[in-house]
């Protein structure tokens, strides 16, 4: 392939990334304050579905994003009662969010099966498109691909560069020493789940108004879960969350581009490669993992229970 199509492969693969890449910092923040979210796919189908019908019904997707966003943390305050408020398993309550978004998704997204929306268009036409050699490629994007990668440059630098990010980090490595200095982990950890579901909500969002256009039921196939897998292989860190999440977008991009020029190989087989690909990473980054010193204190013994 010549330049433009490397381009061309690489923005789709940028779309394709950004709501699995909007969804690992939602869990990246969550998890940053020892409390991990296997709901994430349930908060993604729901806003997905409300973000769907609310730009179906506005014409707006930037209010589908909105409202999609606030859906998602609406369902994981669900998750905060549970683990924080009656002391519920993290695992046994992230999988009933899991359950719960689907089911709510599926029953209040029915009439919207089949529709579709305009969404977002790319900036071809404006003046990053007309930037000489990136400017094709800067212009096929969309703005909720940029949207993404600000939020991981907001992420990392709230992490690390900010007191606050420090007290956050703090939470999911010793909540105990934290209330010796006189601080709220139990708050802190409120603000993780409710900004890891604004996050996630907006993932799905950004999926159902930017990339589908369209409702269908369960069409994060496996996205949020995928997600939280490839936070570890991300190591807890924003700053490598965008390669890590354009492991699952080339892996797509890839898949669809065999699709298109006739490779013999079944589809179904070619459909399990944005799984299969980030799976092989996970699988050799674990041991790493488990040898640094990346994973927040506070999960060890929450990932040992799941062993």
């Amino acid at each position: 392939m010549n330049l433009a199509a490397w381009f061309g492969l690489l923005s789709i693969a940028l779309l394709m990334a950004t709501p699995v890449l909007l969804a690992m910092l939602g869990e990246m923040l969550t998890q940053r304050t020892g409390i991990v979210n296997l709901g994430v796919e349930g908060q993604m189908l729901v806003g997905a579905a409300a973000g769907f019908a609310a730009t179906y019904a506005s014409g707006n997707p930037w209010l589908g994003l909105v409202v999609g966003a606030l859906a998602g943390m609406a369902l994981s305050s669900v998750h905060a009662l549970l683990c924080l408020g009656l002391g519920v398993n993290q695992i046994a309550s992230g999988l009933a969010i899991f359950f719960l978004g689907n089911g709510l998704s599926a029953f209040y997204g029915a009439p919207l099966v089949g529709q579709q929306i305009s969404g977002f268009h790319s900036l071809a036409h404006g003046w990053l498109g007309h930037l000489p050699i990136v400017g094709g490629f800067l212009g096929q994007l969309t703005p909720t691909v940029y949207l993404a990668l600000i939020l991981v440059i907001a992420c990392g630098l709230f992490l690390y560069r900010t007191q606050w990010g420090l007290v956050w980090r703090a939470t999911g490595e010793s909540a105990d020493a934290l209330r010796m200095l006189g601080k709220r982990p139990m708050a802190l950890r409120l603000a993780g789940i409710l900004t890891g579901g604004l996050f996630t909500g907006l993932a799905g969002a950004a999926l159902s108004v930017d990339y589908t256009r369209t409702w269908v039921e369960q069409m994060t196939a496996g996205r949020g879960l995928l997600a939280v897998g490839l936070v570890i292989v991300a190591r807890w860190n924003p700053w490598l969350a965008l390669p890590v999440a354009l492991i699952y977008g080339l892996s797509e991009a890839l898949a669809l581009r065999l699709q298109s020029i006739g490779v013999d190989i079944s589809p179904y087989l070619l459909g399990t490669l944005p799984y299969l690909v980030p799976l092989v990473v996970l699988l050799l980054s674990y041991r790493a993992s488990q040898r640094g010193t990346s994973m927040p204190q506070e999960l060890v013994g929450v990932f040992r229970g799941m062993a």
